[in-house]
């Protein structure tokens, strides 16, 4: 069997945390990513690295994403790293009178009317994915995300990890959503972001798919039956092939075999990284457990159309923490008694019988502690600024949370 990446399950992880840059006093959206890169970097260069950490923009001229520098071997002090750079960026942004605000949706943003692209390196692919999708609108212009990488080193290690990928992430919103605002009103959805981000791609309907991946577990089945389609109904729209790559397909976790990874991409940016960390710790943990078959068989995973498990993920991304999962086969498969629940109850259960069981837990306790039982950040927003907010009310949140983000504390935690 071919090796398809450097590592093996687990053996490493990559974590990409994404921000807003605001304006310091009112907090609407600035569209200055490239000129904080230059004051790093020299120049208009999209990613700079230093100290473990990497920053860059994709898209959206008031995005910044900061990453790991490369794969880390576990969790442990990361979020003090992401930390670090959150204050190195603020005392950057501080010059050009701006700062970073957390969250996974810009509150009030007008979508259509702020985007700025990046117009320096690649601005070609931006150019082509602007005039394919229109990237004008929350579903790419207004949406803030953690992803994780886990790697894969054959076919064998990544059929086991989509498998389990596939399994958990219809109830990720329900542990991550931050997005209940936009156009300076609540949604009704807590999870707005993977609402907007489901939809961005209407024009090319394979792109997106149903967010779940469909049922592949081989890298000959996922390029012949999922990217094959995407490309095929992409080509009409991008004759030169510009788009004609991987990371393409918007589903909500994506099989990147030039890297030997799967990326995670359906978790809203929480308030700040040691919560993100938290969840990020939380989802490897279970799925480890089901790759190693500790919860259910891998014939089990396996047999999961994506059908059903939209439609759990469907209810997730609207009442988060509090969607009932009904299903008996999802709860069993989970390794939990197959009675409704919310999916808030099934986190707070998993985290009992998985996650805390993991090594190096107890970093990530306090944190987890708090997501589970005061809900998600979404639902701790909806406390703050209520259900008929007012731009007063909305400022003052985002205000509470660039504070967070700044002093690295959660929202509404008792420590």
């Amino acid at each position: 069997m071919s090796r398809l990446g450097p590592y093996g399950l687990f053996d490493a992880i990559g974590i990409e945390l994404e921000y807003m840059i605001v304006d310091r006093e009112t907090l609407d959206v600035r569209p200055v990513a490239d000129e904080l890169l230059k004051k790093v970097g020299g120049g208009y260069e999209k990613d700079v690295a230093f100290d473990g950490i990497a920053w860059s923009n994709e898209l959206a001229l008031h995005v910044l994403e900061m990453k790991t520098n490369g794969p880390v071997p576990a969790l442990a002090g990361v979020a003090e790293r992401f930390q670090e750079g959150v204050a190195h960026a603020n005392a950057l942004l501080g010059s050009l009178g701006s700062r970073l605000l957390p969250g996974g949706m810009h509150p009030w943003m007008d979508a259509h009317a702020e985007l700025r692209l990046w117009p320096h390196e690649d601005r070609t692919i931006y150019e082509t994915l602007h005039r394919i999708f229109d990237c004008r609108g929350h579903g790419w212009a207004n949406l803030q995300s953690m992803h994780i990488n886990l790697p894969f080193a054959d076919d064998e290690e990544f059929g086991r990890l989509h498998a389990a990928v596939r399994l958990v992430l219809p109830i990720l919103p329900a542990l991550a959503a931050s997005s209940p605002y936009a156009d300076g009103r609540a949604t009704g959805f807590l999870d707005t972001r993977m609402e907007v981000y489901r939809r961005n791609s209407d024009r090319v309907p394979s792109a997106a798919g149903k967010i779940v991946p469909e049922r592949v577990f081989t890298k000959r089945a996922y390029e012949t039956e999922l990217l094959s389609s995407i490309y095929e109904e992409m080509a009409p729209l991008d004759p030169e092939g510009v788009l004609r790559y991987e990371w393409i397909n918007a589903r909500g976790a994506i099989a990147r075999f030039d890297r030997g990874a799967i990326e995670i991409r359906v978790l809203d940016i929480q308030e700040c990284p040691r919560a993100d960390l938290a969840i990020a710790f939380a989802v490897i943990a279970v799925v480890r457990a089901l790759v190693e078959e500790r919860i259910c068989s891998f014939e089990e995973q396996k047999a999961w159309d994506e059908a059903a498990l939209a439609a759990i993920f469907l209810d997730a991304i609207r009442d988060a923490d509090r969607s009932v999962v009904r299903d008996p086969g999802y709860l069993r498969a989970l390794g939990l008694e197959a009675v409704p629940s919310t999916a808030g109850d099934v986190w707070r259960r998993l985290v009992e019988r998985v996650v805390s069981r993991e090594e190096g837990y107890a970093e990530w306790r306090d944190a987890l502690e708090t997501i589970v039982e005061r809900g998600t950040l979404a639902r701790r927003m909806i406390e703050r600024a209520g259900c008929e907010p007012d731009r007063a009310s909305l400022k003052a949140l985002a205000g509470e949370m660039s504070g967070c983000l700044q002093e690295g504390r959660l929202l509404g935690a008792s420590v």
